[in-house]
């Protein structure tokens, strides 16, 4: 491998002057994502490792040649969306190139007909979202980042959204993607409605975290606008009643875009004067045809007073869609010596409510816990999602890197003992890819047979969801 000063004038005449970037500023803030962790290392001077240079190519071929420069030479590429992701995909070393994607960020196609999207991987969700809104489309995909998220990265960390239960996580937009292999060959693949064309290669992308080759073009299925839209919450008697009155709506076929509950604790925090302490709070919403967004509403009502539900109206569901997007940042908290940090996993019906109780009081076992809550928010026919949050103030506070750790390992064990999955949408990154052994068990040793067949050289993104042999 070349010494760092000799490749960032390599890159400089590959891709141009300014696409280059070696300032320490331009280093120091694609140094790593959100990940906590991370935060917590840079507030104490900890990251230490900064990347030798960040590339931002402006198109595919660009990619292209710098992987295949990279590549025979044996150079760390490390991708950069935005920089929202919060599970620890981004830690470049003093010797990778980070690959910042933010200068290909144009749409490039619209057909109003076949009801597709072709956009550049940098392209920010919400730029994405408010140019197909223009023409009278929408892509029904909300992740809470999509003011800070590109639609690359959410291809690449398998996102879902907040009106998923409708409209589907990312893998159900996705018709298709443009990838760069580590070798700087570039696949496409097709998007016809179905094939049947062997193993669909989109799946080998999604989730894949940079690991497999740099995402550069994604098309997603849009929708049009809906005509109608209704909200309404309930309170129930305790989370196991709201749980159970989503899983009766949804097995018979209901399905509005939001679908979120919150057990005690939360719907304590976050409506306080909604309802009473020891309730739990359900929002829903629906949209879409006037007389479907009626017959939905009229059924899930039904079903929400059937398991002792009792209606508040639409304003705890507007006071959150006002404010659905706006999230404190870690390091207030950090500089009081209070980690926080949310965990979000998937179970089915029959053993959701175990996952929730053996999580919960794990995680409340660790020394220094403040409190240890969750909700659901995405919703299928077999099962659901828990949203965990937690905070912890250890008596010391060098030791809130071991009290976020034991409460990640109380989740993820408590959610693997019942047959959960440790990810819904946020991904692998560094924080769970110890627990992909058992997430997998063998099959473990197909994603590692593809990541030597695609990366041979192990330049993207080492370190990321695979655990080390």
């Amino acid at each position: 491998m070349p010494e760092p000063a000799a490749f960032r004038r390599d890159l400089a005449a590959l891709l141009g002057d300014a696409a280059v970037l070696t300032d320490p500023e331009a280093l120091a803030a694609r140094s790593h994502d959100s990940w906590v962790v991370s935060i917590l290392r840079d507030m104490r001077g900890e990251i230490g490792a900064r990347p030798a240079c960040v590339a931002r190519p402006r198109d595919t071929a660009a990619v292209s040649a710098l992987l295949r420069y990279a590549n025979e030479r044996r150079i760390a590429v490390v991708p950069y969306g935005a920089g929202s992701g919060v599970c620890g995909g981004i830690l470049p070393d003093a010797s990778a190139i980070v690959i910042d994607m933010r200068a290909m960020d144009g749409l490039v196609d619209v057909a109003p007909t076949a009801l597709l999207a072709r956009a550049q991987a940098g392209m920010m969700g919400n730029a994405f979202e408010a140019a197909i809104n223009e023409l009278g489309f929408t892509a029904g995909h909300f992740p809470q980042s999509i003011d800070i998220s590109t639609v690359g990265g959410w291809v690449a960390t398998r996102s879902s959204g907040q009106f998923s239960t409708r409209y589907g996580s990312i893998e159900d937009a996705l018709a298709g993607l443009e990838v760069v292999l580590a070798d700087g060959s570039v696949v496409r693949t097709r998007t016809a409605p179905r094939a049947a064309a062997g193993p669909d290669l989109r799946q080998v992308f999604l989730g894949s975290e940079g690991i497999l080759g740099i995402i550069t073009e994604v098309t997603l299925r849009i929708h049009p606008l809906p005509a109608a839209r209704d909200l309404a919450a309930f309170r129930f008697p305790g989370f196991s009643a709201g749980l159970e009155a989503i899983r009766g709506f949804i097995r018979e076929g209901w399905r509005p875009p939001v679908v979120r509950l919150y057990d005690e604790v939360e719907t304590a925090r976050n409506f306080p004067d909604t309802a009473p302490a020891e309730d739990s709070l359900l929002m829903l919403l629906s949209e879409g045809p006037a007389s479907l967004v009626a017959a939905e509403m009229a059924a899930c009502a039904q079903w929400c007073e059937k398991g002792g539900g009792t209606a508040l109206g639409a304003s705890p569901v507007e006071h959150w869609l006002g404010h659905r997007n706006t999230v404190p940042g870690f390091e207030p908290f950090l500089r009081k010596g209070i980690v926080v940090e949310t965990i979000e996993i998937a179970a089915t019906w029959d053993v959701i409510g175990a996952v929730y109780r053996d999580a919960v009081a794990a995680m409340k076992r660790v020394p220094g816990v403040l409190a240890a809550s969750a909700h659901s928010s995405h919703s299928y026919l077999t099962g659901t999602n828990l949203y965990f949050t937690f905070a912890a103030r250890p008596a010391d506070a060098n030791d809130m890197e071991d009290a976020y750790r034991r409460c990640w390992d109380a989740t993820m064990r408590a959610t693997l003992a019942h047959g959960g999955t440790i990810a819904h949408h946020h991904g692998i990154g560094r924080v769970r890819r110890e627990y992909m052994r058992d997430e997998h068990g063998a099959g473990l040793a197909v994603l590692r047979a593809l990541k030597r067949g695609l990366d041979p050289n192990g330049i993207l993104n080492p370190g990321v969801l695979l655990p080390d042999e």
